[in-house]
């Protein structure tokens, strides 16, 4: 045979094998398209083509697990903007009760534009660069608000009976995802307990990709000034997977952080702590967890646990050992939100809790024996109003609005949370009250060791219990010299020269 028709041949097959998998790749995706085209054509009523896409996304991912998901554009937007802890905006918290009354302002962050400009807490925002918001929905007021930095928006509210009109500058707003006790003077955080200024307390609401920098820094500025250190993770809820493995860095010299294994149990990654800390090894470190802490907080409360580098106090967390990871649609418009592996803790457990799993089941990071202080109600309540003033000076000694001010982590800046349908309310209604009886339930229960633990704390923690035994255990041990990790001194860690990966966990 010539080589030319060989050659020729050769092209043939080729050409017929990327048809194939070609045709294989979109035989699902041409059939999703001709029913929406039906539709369009034929359904009884107008239909947008926009929404029939999402609900055909949103059906596929629903028969994927509870952390996979569907960003549309405005959701994609604001989840990033968590991620990169920074928007274009004029730096206000916002939420809306009731849709088709005005946006209200929950709060002005420190050192904002909108607190520079006069704008206030309970303010109702009526105009926005002239045009009439009072009944719009909040998406679309905060993408009026919203606007490359330098620009300015001109913002009418109403204040009680009167109407004030200014003019905001916007600007890069910054979100801080790791903060102090309390605030001082010049509303800088202070990190330390006020009551015990001797303990260091640092807070991460989040893991983002400021995160690590944002510790170093803290951390820096404390120099291991200081006889114990807390880091609170109760109510974080996660973030990205590097961030927690170099925040588990700056405290251990050696031992294993996490793993990740994907389909077939196939180790995907392995991370282990490189030499140097940021934290004297001498300095006894507490990691205060709850039920809502979970994912990167999981990680790092288990690898300091599971190395014996910390003690953990607390209640139980929530049980997330799943990594997620953002693939952008729609040239990055959009994007999916896939469960891609599963994190294993030094001990080669995974603490995922599966959708059959019991409370006698082994999920989730447990707090060490005599530390499970769980927090009655009120205590609960004291707690947030204290984050709450301490994290929005201006909010001191108001009252919380009804709907509640949006949580640290739920929004950015100039956009809320969105409004949620009736049913979707009534679900998280449901399932508050279910939290709160198995909480009752878990509260009637305080072991022996735990009240003793309790009871050797300070006094004036005795609002945040499980603060309170982690404090005088840590007290304890720095009195006495005992150390978690017996090297000494060691030399800073190094996470600067490890490579960022877009996974969240």
């Amino acid at each position: 045979m010539p080589p030319r028709n060989f050659n020729l041949i050769l092209f043939a097959v080729v050409v017929s094998i990327l048809c194939h998998f070609t045709y294989r790749n979109t035989r699902s995706a041409s059939i999703l398209g001709e029913a929406i085209e039906l539709i369009e054509q034929n359904y009884v009523d107008p239909v947008d083509r926009k929404q029939l896409v999402m609900a055909a996304m949103e059906g596929v991912v629903s028969q994927l697990d509870e952390h996979s998901g569907y960003f549309a554009v405005d959701a994609y937007r604001s989840f990033q903007d968590n991620m990169h802890q920074e928007f274009a905006g004029i730096g206000i918290y916002v939420d809306q009760p009731n849709p088709g009354e005005p946006v209200r302002v929950v709060t002005p962050l420190v050192n904002s534009p909108a607190l520079r400009a006069g704008v206030l807490p309970n303010d109702l925002i009526i105009r926005v660069n002239g045009q009439d918001v009072s009944d719009m929905l909040l998406a679309d007021v905060s993408d009026r608000l919203k606007g490359p930095p330098g620009t300015t928006v001109s913002l009418t509210v109403l204040r009680g009976d009167e109407k004030h009109t200014m003019s905001v500058q916007r600007a890069t707003i910054e979100l801080e995802s790791v903060v102090g006790d309390h605030r001082d003077a010049s509303n800088r955080w202070v990190y330390r307990l006020a009551s015990e200024p001797s303990v260091a307390y640092v807070r991460l609401k989040s893991f983002g990709e400021k995160t690590v920098r944002e510790l170093e820094q803290v951390l820096a500025e404390l120099d291991n000034d200081f006889d114990a250190l807390v880091m609170d993770l109760r109510g974080n809820g996660g973030g990205l997977l590097y961030a927690a493995r170099d925040v588990s860095d700056m405290f251990l010299s050696k031992g294993q952080i996490v793993s990740t294994r994907i389909r077939d149990g196939e180790i995907e990654e392995s991370y282990a702590a490189t030499p140097g800390t940021l934290v004297d090894a001498s300095k006894p470190i507490a990691i205060l967890i709850d039920e809502n802490s979970a994912s990167a907080s999981e990680i790092v409360a288990a690898c300091l646990q599971d190395n014996g580098r910390a003690i953990v106090v607390g209640t139980r967390s929530y049980g997330k050992g799943t990594v997620q990871e953002i693939m952008p649609l729609q040239y990055g418009r959009s994007a999916l939100r896939l469960t891609v592996a599963r994190y294993f803790r030094p001990n080669n457990k995974n603490i995922h809790r599966t959708a059959d799993a019991s409370e006698d089941d082994d999920w989730g990071v447990t707090p060490d024996p005599g530390f499970v202080i769980p927090m009655e109600p009120e205590a609960l309540a004291k707690l947030a109003d204290r984050w709450r003033e301490a994290s929005f000076p201006m909010l001191v000694g108001i009252d919380p609005p009804q709907a509640g001010p949006p949580s640290e982590s739920a929004a950015t800046g100039d956009l809320a949370s969105p409004v949620l349908d009736a049913r979707k309310r009534e679900i998280l209604k449901l399932e508050a009250e279910l939290n709160a009886l198995q909480s009752k339930m878990e509260r009637s229960v305080l072991s022996d060791l735990a009240k003793a633990n309790l009871s050797r704390g300070p006094q004036q923690l005795a609002d945040d219990p499980p603060l309170r035994a982690a404090v005088g255990r840590l007290l304890e041990l720095s009195g006495a010299g005992q150390n978690a990790e017996p090297d000494a001194a060691e030399p800073p860690a190094d996470t600067s020269s490890r490579e960022p990966q877009e996974k969240a966990a």
